[in-house]
Protein backbone atom coordinates (compact mmCIF):
# COMPACT_ATOMS: atom_id res chain seq x y z
CA UNK A 1 0.00 0.00 0.00
CA UNK A 2 1.48 3.48 -1.62
CA UNK A 3 1.97 5.97 1.47
CA UNK A 4 -0.19 9.54 1.18
CA UNK A 5 1.33 12.17 0.82
CA UNK A 6 0.07 14.78 3.92
CA UNK A 7 -2.17 17.68 2.67
CA UNK A 8 -1.10 20.98 3.45
CA UNK A 9 -3.59 23.33 4.02
CA UNK A 10 -4.23 25.98 1.50
CA UNK A 11 -2.14 28.93 2.22
CA UNK A 12 -3.31 33.20 1.64
CA UNK A 13 -1.70 33.66 -1.82
CA UNK A 14 -2.57 37.31 -1.09
CA UNK A 15 -0.33 37.64 1.67
CA UNK A 16 -0.69 41.08 3.79
CA UNK A 17 2.15 43.97 3.07
CA UNK A 18 4.42 44.47 5.86
CA UNK A 19 6.80 47.43 6.48
CA UNK A 20 10.53 46.39 7.92
CA UNK A 21 12.53 49.38 9.05
CA UNK A 22 16.09 49.24 9.87
CA UNK A 23 17.57 51.57 11.89
CA UNK A 24 21.27 52.44 12.49
CA UNK A 25 23.14 54.40 14.32
CA UNK A 26 26.84 54.80 16.04
CA UNK A 27 25.67 55.33 19.44
CA UNK A 28 23.56 52.75 21.12
CA UNK A 29 21.78 55.12 23.40
CA UNK A 30 20.20 57.16 20.72
CA UNK A 31 19.19 54.35 18.52
CA UNK A 32 17.41 52.47 21.59
CA UNK A 33 15.79 55.99 21.74
CA UNK A 34 14.71 56.19 18.13
CA UNK A 35 13.62 52.58 17.96
CA UNK A 36 11.35 53.01 21.16
CA UNK A 37 9.79 56.24 19.45
CA UNK A 38 9.34 53.84 16.80
CA UNK A 39 7.45 50.86 18.52
CA UNK A 40 5.32 53.22 20.35
CA UNK A 41 4.07 55.09 17.40
CA UNK A 42 3.15 52.00 15.53
CA UNK A 43 1.84 50.05 18.14
CA UNK A 44 -0.17 53.32 18.85
CA UNK A 45 -1.77 53.44 15.50
CA UNK A 46 -3.26 49.80 16.13
CA UNK A 47 -0.30 47.73 13.99
CA UNK A 48 1.18 44.74 15.09
CA UNK A 49 4.86 45.02 16.01
CA UNK A 50 7.32 42.46 16.19
CA UNK A 51 10.80 43.47 17.34
CA UNK A 52 12.78 45.86 17.65
CA UNK A 53 15.54 43.15 16.63
CA UNK A 54 19.45 43.59 17.50
CA UNK A 55 21.71 42.79 14.89
CA UNK A 56 25.76 42.26 14.83
CA UNK A 57 27.56 45.41 15.66
CA UNK A 58 29.84 46.10 12.92
CA UNK A 59 33.40 46.94 14.16
CA UNK A 60 35.91 48.79 12.03
CA UNK A 61 39.41 49.03 12.79
CA UNK A 62 41.89 51.76 11.36
CA UNK A 63 45.45 51.82 12.29
CA UNK A 64 47.63 54.99 11.45
CA UNK A 65 51.56 55.98 12.14
CA UNK A 66 51.91 58.50 13.83
CA UNK A 67 54.37 60.32 12.26
CA UNK A 68 55.03 60.30 8.61
CA UNK A 69 58.52 58.69 8.19
CA UNK A 70 60.66 57.75 11.26
CA UNK A 71 58.73 56.41 14.10
CA UNK A 72 57.10 53.20 12.05
CA UNK A 73 56.62 51.51 16.14
CA UNK A 74 54.38 54.69 16.76
CA UNK A 75 50.63 54.06 16.12
CA UNK A 76 47.45 55.02 16.86
CA UNK A 77 43.74 52.86 16.33
CA UNK A 78 40.80 53.97 15.99
CA UNK A 79 37.34 52.21 15.32
CA UNK A 80 33.79 53.01 14.74
CA UNK A 81 31.11 50.29 16.05
CA UNK A 82 27.95 50.32 13.80
CA UNK A 83 24.76 49.53 15.66
CA UNK A 84 21.51 48.07 13.73
CA UNK A 85 18.30 47.29 15.00
CA UNK A 86 14.80 45.77 13.04
CA UNK A 87 11.78 46.48 13.60
CA UNK A 88 9.07 44.61 11.64
CA UNK A 89 5.21 46.03 11.36
CA UNK A 90 3.09 42.72 10.45
CA UNK A 91 -0.02 44.29 9.89
CA UNK A 92 0.30 48.11 9.31
CA UNK A 93 -3.00 50.33 8.95
CA UNK A 94 -3.15 53.35 7.03
CA UNK A 95 -2.64 55.81 9.82
CA UNK A 96 0.51 53.75 10.36
CA UNK A 97 2.66 55.17 7.68
CA UNK A 98 1.60 58.37 8.06
CA UNK A 99 2.46 58.68 11.67
CA UNK A 100 5.91 56.99 11.26
CA UNK A 101 6.86 60.04 8.39
CA UNK A 102 5.97 62.76 10.84
CA UNK A 103 8.15 60.86 13.68
CA UNK A 104 10.83 63.15 15.32
CA UNK A 105 14.32 61.05 15.45
CA UNK A 106 17.34 62.33 16.65
CA UNK A 107 20.37 63.49 14.62
CA UNK A 108 22.77 60.92 13.96
CA UNK A 109 20.41 58.31 13.08
CA UNK A 110 19.78 56.21 9.89
CA UNK A 111 16.51 54.67 9.07
CA UNK A 112 15.57 52.55 6.05
CA UNK A 113 12.07 51.65 5.53
CA UNK A 114 10.95 48.96 3.14
CA UNK A 115 7.25 48.20 2.08
CA UNK A 116 7.26 44.63 1.20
Amino acid sequence: MPAQKEQKPPRDEAKKPGIRIIVKAFEHKILDEAVKKIVMTAKDSGALVVGPIPLPTKIERITVNRSTFVNKNAREQYEIRRHKRIVDIAEPTSKTMELLQSINIPAGVGIDIKVS
